[in-house]
């Protein structure tokens, strides 16, 4: 990795505030300085990858993200190794990355940079980025791919959804999550399937034809939205939803927002239709 002509210019520290842990805390991971980058952080990404967090003892945001990695480098067994670089003591390292802002992370692979995410973020998504880390350093031949763990409720569930029996699937997800509360695929799975259940046997032309018979009627057009996104009609279905909040008040007006949000929690996050319909049930609840 060849370090850019602006090397050792300073990093603008003017958008954080008063440091938000001793400097003298143990931290995890590697400390990164112009010394041992060349040196230690570049030989180390050709025997496994290095990913680099910038973070600052000023940033509550990038503290919690190198304690995540931290953990998360020993759950990994060390498949990959964590660097940290104070960007209050190492401007010219946090300059030769065209760090912007912390937490600001990097993976290094075969002494090559690869940029991973600019904001603090959630362990399971962490855990994602990682998983794609080590897949693309197998790929150059450096360790191995993380091998999937499939829990055993998920193959009870997927079984279960194979065969047809989408009761068990939801019995098999509500197990998984009382287990573990905060698994993102346990909440989805449920979610997808729940929808599955509700629209089981509907017709798509019949349950819209009935819901424009009578507009009002918030369950009609609940069960038309669910016919609609289970056949790929993701804006219909949202406008459908949003307009009956507009239209109603009270209970119902709720009963329909969860409604949208169960919906909206079905679609990619980083969908277009999804970031324009939060913004208009914002609009429309204030």
């Amino acid at each position: 990795m060849s370090l850019p002509p602006n090397f050792g210019q300073a990093f603008d520290l003017s958008s954080l505030t008063k440091p938000k842990v001793d400097p003298a805390t143990p931290m995890p991971g590697i400390q990164v300085s112009v010394e041992n980058l060349s040196n230690e952080i570049l030989p180390l990404s050709r025997v496994r990858p290095v990913i680099i967090l910038m973070w600052s003892p000023r940033s509550p945001e990038s503290i919690e993200m190198v304690k995540t990695l931290g953990k998360l480098e020993n759950d990994y067994k060390v498949a990959f190794s964590l660097a940290r670089v104070d960007v209050d003591s190492n401007p010219e390292v946090a300059q030769a990355f065209q760090t912007k802002s912390v937490p600001f992370a990097v993976a290094i692979i075969a002494e090559q940079m690869v940029p991973l995410f600019e904001q603090s973020y959630p362990e399971a998504q962490v855990k994602m980025v990682i998983d794609k880390v080590l897949t693309l350093a197998s790929e150059q031949g450096i360790g191995q791919a993380p091998v999937e763990q499939i829990e055993p409720e998920e193959m009870e569930a997927m079984e279960a959804l194979e065969s047809g029996d989408y009761i068990a699937a939801e019995i098999a997800y509500k197990k998984w999550l009382a287990r573990k509360p905060a698994e993102n695929l346990a909440k989805l799975g449920l979610a997808q399937t729940q929808l599955l259940i509700r629209t089981e046997g509907l017709d798509l032309n019949t349950v819209v034809a009935e819901s424009a018979v009578d507009p009002t009627n918030i369950d009609l057009q609940m069960k038309a939205a669910d016919v609609e996104i289970v056949n790929g009609g993701v804006e219909e279905a949202f406008t459908r939803l949003l307009t009956a909040v507009r239209a109603s008040t009270g209970d119902d007006r709720i009963k329909v927002k969860n409604h949208l949000l169960n919906l909206f929690a079905l679609v990619d996050p980083s969908d277009p239709r999804l970031t324009t319909a939060r913004k208009e049930l914002a609009s429309a609840l204030f």
